[in-house]
């Protein structure tokens, strides 16, 4: 008869063998599984020592009871007993019970110190669950970049907040970096775990279902994206897949389908096709992109949607003109907002109003406001000068960039390209399409002679970042750049302005501003977006209209060019503006400092150099 597979190769295993096994299954189970073996070891000890005694006849006495209890007793004490205590046979036993005691005492203290020093270094590394509630998930944290952490410090205003920070990296160097780096008030803490972020069941010990939003910070996009599909994978888990999940995609090809970003919560912005606008726009504008910072930090005013009472029957332009302590930017009705809707359009009571204020119930409603009228004079732009431009470096973004150039800029040189043939057919198409002439320029630009050659050439220079690099490395040849480029105008008296496209806020901290220079940091920009994200999900559409391509956009109005030089108050300023189909922010002195949301009796002098800081199609 034929044997099985199974029983041909079947092995008997000896007593002694499955004891080992048995025994290191308990001691993998940890220091509860130790310590329950070691009680059962001790108690039997002691029985057996007891039923030896009494089994002899060495208890005098002849009390069971007695000699058990003294018998745990010498285990648990280790106690030696003395000559008197008894008989030699009992003497023995209690001594060898004793030696036994010291070595389960020893056993004990070593289980127990190990047991606690698991837990230390458990929390130490930040592995223990989180229970917390209404509190804020940061997925991902890179120590150099603290703007979203900074933003969401004064988007709580004073009041209790949690932020339950989370990375796969030691708890210590997190909290670490941020003493150092940070000023987190009392009311704000700051809770770090070392976590996983891409793995669903890691997620867990974040309490994600208890949270109010969670933030998946600026990284690589394939990790980005890993990210947001297991923290919604374990939000479907737990039942509640309409917490939101607020993400920075760097490429559009990376951007996730609409219908599954909707049902899953998800928000993403494209920070690359962003950022290449306000480069295109940044580089004959110097001031904007802190411009965009500060209409999209929590320093200073942000938008709200509000209820206004007696706007009923108000046109636009009459909300303009007498809404103080805020400007009026939009409508929110049906759902829906509407950016910088016509002078004429009707409000009505159950409206509610997109103001930029210090906080939600800063603005006030005047009673009424003089009469205005608007100031004689041609206020057309003065047709602009044509301009040229130097762009350094090539990323996927140029072709953006190219189109997005203002009107004026009439040619582009282009340096340190590496663009194959099918990507230079590209900016060829767009730039016919814009009217635009580029050219082609060769030599290393990290060339003195040849970055002269470059500055001598346009008004503009623009140093792109190459998204294929280490950040790190990317980051230092733009700073290279940035370094030559001061020291050219510096040593030859030249008059141009940089634009300077980095990846990591850190190293844009290690060469300042500067004169004429603008940094558009990637990493910095997308914190703010996710701040703002995070703390006004009704505004996102807003968000978008003004980050995207179409629509509402913040632009830089120069005083000269519109013939505005002179003394105004805010109120004319607005009725100005709103008539050129504008929305009056701020301005921007000729030494590129920045005001928003001015008192409406507030006069201003304004001077050729000067801008005004709108926002309109």
């Amino acid at each position: 008869m034929k044997k099985s597979r199974n029983s041909a190769y079947q092995k008997s295993f000896s007593v002694k063998d499955r004891f080992r096994y048995w025994f290191d299954n308990k001691m993998t189970r940890g220091s509860l599984g130790l310590i329950r073996i070691l009680i059962i070891a001790s108690v039997l000890l002691a029985a057996i020592i007891a039923g030896l005694i009494i089994l002899f006849g060495f208890n005098e006495d002849g009390e069971v009871a007695s000699v058990f209890w003294d018998s745990i007793a010498t285990v648990i004490n280790a106690w030696m007993p003395s000559f008197e205590d008894g008989s030699p046979g009992y003497l023995i036993l209690m001594s060898l019970t004793a030696i036994a005691g010291v070595l389960f005492t020893s056993v004990l203290i070593g289980i127990i110190t190990s047991a606690i020093e698991e837990k230390i270094d458990n929390l130490k590394r930040g592995n223990s669950l989180v229970l917390e509630r209404e509190h804020i998930v940061v997925l991902g944290f890179y120590p150099g970049n603290f703007t979203l952490l900074q933003q969401l410090i004064l988007a709580a205003a004073g009041k209790p907040a949690c932020i339950v920070l989370a990375e796969d990296m030691e708890r210590e160097e997190m909290e670490q970096a941020i003493r150092d780096n940070l000023d987190v008030p009392k009311n704000f803490r700051i809770v770090c775990r070392t976590v996983d972020i891409t793995d669903p069941a890691s997620l867990e010990k974040c309490s994600v279902e208890t949270c109010k939003t969670i933030i998946v910070s600026p990284t690589e996009d394939m990790r980005t994206i890993k990210a947001v599909l297991a923290v919604s994978a374990l939000l479907e888990e737990k039942g509640v897949p309409e917490i939101s999940i607020n993400a920075i995609i760097s490429k559009s090809a990376h951007r996730f389908p609409p219908s599954i970003a909707e049902a899953n919560h998800i928000t993403t912005l494209q920070t690359n096709s962003i950022l290449a606008k306000m480069i295109a726009h940044s580089c004959t504008q110097t001031g904007l992109s802190e411009a965009f910072r500060e209409l999209f930090n929590f320093e200073g005013s942000e938008f709200y949607l509000i209820e206004l009472r007696g706007i009923d029957g108000l046109s636009f332009e009459e909300l303009q003109l007498r809404l103080n302590n805020a400007v009026p930017a939009g409508v929110y009705r049906d759902g829906k907002v509407t950016m910088n809707p016509p002078a004429a359009y009707t409000l009505k009571e159950t409206d509610k109003v997109l103001v930029f204020s210090e906080e939600n119930d800063s603005a006030v409603l005047e009673a009424d406001c003089p009469p205005l009228q608007t100031p004689s004079g041609d206020l057309r732009m003065k047709h602009l000068d044509t301009t040229d431009t130097v762009i350094i470096g090539h990323n996927e973004t140029l072709p953006i960039i190219l189109h997005e150039l203002p009107e004026n800029v009439s040619h582009v040189y282009l340096a340190g390209q590496n663009a194959t043939q099918e990507e230079r057919e590209e900016l060829r198409q767009v730039a016919e399409a814009r009217n635009l002439q580029i050219n082609y320029l060769p030599g290393d630009p990290r060339s003195e002679s040849v970055l002269l050659k470059l500055a001598r050439m346009a008004e503009h220079i623009v140093i792109l970042n190459d998204h294929n690099q280490d950040p790190e490395e990317a980051d230092m040849e733009a700073i290279f750049l940035l370094l030559n480029l001061r020291d050219i105008r510096k040593r030859y008296d030249l008059r141009f302005n940089i634009t300077v496209e980095m990846q990591l806020e850190a190293n844009q901290k290690l060469v300042g501003s500067g004169d004429h220079t603008d940094f558009l940091v990637a990493s910095s920009m997308s914190s703010l977006f996710l701040a703002q994200l995070a703390e006004s999900p009704e505004l996102v559409d807003v968000f978008r209209e003004i980050l995207s391509n179409e629509g509402n956009e913040l632009y830089l109005k120069n005083v000269g060019l519109m013939h505005l030089e002179g003394e105004y108050t805010v109120r004319e300023l607005r009725q100005i503006m709103l008539r050129q189909g504008y929305i009056l922010m701020g301005d921007l002195n000729k030494d590129k400092y920045s005001t928003f949301n001015r008192k409406l009796d507030e006069k201003i002098t304004l001077t050729r150099d000067d801008d005004l800081i709108v926002i309109g199609e």
